[in-house]
């Protein structure tokens, strides 16, 4: 499957997923997250011995999640 914003590689039961957002410190919106749930799924299917999760470029592994987004929200999902 191909992917916007991460990318899956697997070899010999070890899946690694790269977050491959580092011009923006690889921060989490909904729709990476959505892709590595996606990813997630699919690579449950052939039962992996390991998942590595990792992050593009030198600054970070994640800066967190997007604050831009979720300045957006709507305030009765904030807390949930």
């Amino acid at each position: 499957m191909d992917y916007k914003n991460i990318i899956v590689q697997s070899d010999g039961g070890i899946a690694t997923i790269t977050i491959n957002r580092p011009e923006t410190l690889n921060i989490l919106d909904d729709a990476t997250l959505l892709e590595t749930e996606s990813a997630l799924r699919a690579l449950d299917d052939g039962r992996p011995g390991a998942i590595v999760l990792t992050g593009a470029g030198e600054k970070a592994f994640v800066a967190g999640g997007d604050i831009a987004a979720m300045s957006k929200m709507n305030p009765v999902f904030q807390g949930k």
